[in-house]
């Protein structure tokens, strides 16, 4: 038998346990590290030369340890800055002076951006400002479903958004391109498809409530908060990014999560609360339990991304997606790549991004555009089975029964960014001059 053909029944092996441990399990980050060992296990039995998979079981466990380190280092930042009663202050001093519905909806959704944007993870934008957007658009007559979709659609655009987009992260890092000029490609069809969105979410509401209603509606101002004290970690991070950027030779190398780490010290020194040292390790443990998914969700990716490059099965991938035709690709990628998000996760930038990329590559195309429109294509995976959690988040936010309805109303939104990705695929060199 073939070494194609061998590595070819691997492949169904690997995707036949994993859509098992996924029925039985119901977890995708622990069925991709059962599909990678027993791959390896496999692997062995047909390819007796590879030797013990345990070697690259292991290494594939630290291959995205950065990752999980920023993942978690970000999150401890963000729930210390919310604990303060940053958030919930600055939430309430919009609503207190804009009283404009559209204007309101846009600054909404712009803080809605940061929280993912700075850890990677459109759940931390649900779990920082989800509720205080659902409280306040319930009170400007904004429908539950449109609230949903809302704070969804703008979850999943924070995920995607710059400056830490962990799908072009990782696909970068598997073609071993430089994680450079995707700010604009990324942030400019954010921009257009959140403004989509805000339309959609809004055309037809009516405020029925006075700015007085609302706030008594929302938390208490938390006392001693000023503004300087809601700034200055921003700014701390903001500062810490340029100065990482532009001076990379005259300062020491801190990296993002100690950049992040440094940023909640400024928070924890803005915090005008008496917050105790118990408090804070409550904060810290809560923040573990809240970013573990995630940090198990890329160690998994490892694991399988290691498995499958050991088998030729990576390999066997990339050399299936370098002979489909283009416009097979074109006509599909906007089905298949939310679906293998649903699946794999972030593991989709290694099984479908990574071959992806190559291919193009070898075509002569503009990849570094094409990395940036996948990482738009990709979140939207994160409304669909078996994992759906974004969807499922934002539905329990708001108390959304209907997950079926919910998704029929998200997809105008969804549509709207696939289709910008898409053209963006088709017609690389157009977007060249945005980096």
């Amino acid at each position: 038998m073939s070494v194609t053909m061998l590595t070819l029944i691997l492949l169904i092996i690997m995707i036949a346990v994993f859509v098992v441990s996924s029925i039985f399990l119901k977890s995708p980050d622990i069925s991709m590290v059962i599909a990678g060992v027993v791959i390896a296990i496999c692997g062995l039995i047909m390819f007796p030369e590879l030797g013990s998979p345990v070697r690259y079981l292991v290494e594939g466990l630290f291959v995205n340890m950065d990752l999980a380190m920023l993942f978690i280092a970000a999150s401890i930042f963000i729930n210390i800055y919310s604990n303060s009663g940053a958030v919930s202050t600055l939430t309430r001093g919009i609503v207190k002076y804009i009283h404009n519905k559209w204007l309101l909806m846009i600054i909404m959704g712009v803080l809605m951006l940061i929280p993912g944007a700075l850890t990677g993870a459109g759940s931390v934008s649900i779990f920082v400002l989800g509720g205080l957007v659902d409280t306040v658009f319930s009170q400007i007559g904004i429908t539950k479903r449109r609230r949903t979709v809302f704070i969804f659609f703008f979850a999943i655009l924070s995920a995607a958004a710059p400056p830490i987009n962990l799908w072009t992260m990782l696909m970068t890092a598997q073609a071993n391109m430089p994680y450079v000029g995707f700010t604009w490609l990324l942030l400019i069809p954010i921009v257009i498809a959140g403004a989509v969105c805000i339309i959609y979410c809004g055309w037809g509401a009516k405020q029925d409530k006075t700015p007085e209603q609302i706030l008594a509606e929302l938390p208490p101002e938390t006392p001693g908060m000023t503004w300087w004290r809601i700034v200055l970690p921003i700014v701390a991070i903001i500062i810490l990014f340029i100065l990482g950027l532009y001076l990379p030779w005259g300062l020491p190398v801190l990296g993002l999560p100690l950049m992040f780490i440094l940023a909640a010290v400024v928070a924890f020194l803005c915090n005008p609360k008496k917050t105790t040292f118990k408090e804070y390790v409550g904060i810290i443990n809560n923040t573990m339990e809240q970013v573990f998914p995630l940090v198990a969700n890329v160690l998994s990716i490892g694991v399988l991304q290691s498995a499958m490059a050991a088998t030729g099965v990576r390999g066997l991938l990339g050399s299936f997606c370098v002979g489909l035709p283009l416009v097979a690709i074109y006509c599909t990628i906007l089905i298949f790549g939310p679906i293998m998000q649903g699946c794999f996760n972030y593991g989709v930038s290694v099984v479908l991004g990574g071959p992806l990329i190559f291919m193009f590559n070898t075509l002569g195309m503009d990849v570094t555009v094409i990395c940036a429109a996948l990482s738009l294509i990709f979140p939207l995976g994160d409304s669909l089975p078996p994992s759906r959690i974004v969807g499922r988040l934002a539905c329990v936010e708001t108390g959304e029964k209907s997950y079926l309805k919910f998704f029929a109303a998200a997809l105008f939104p969804m549509l709207v960014l696939g289709g910008m990705a898409v053209f963006m695929i088709v017609k690389p060199a157009w977007f060249a001059f945005l980096y």
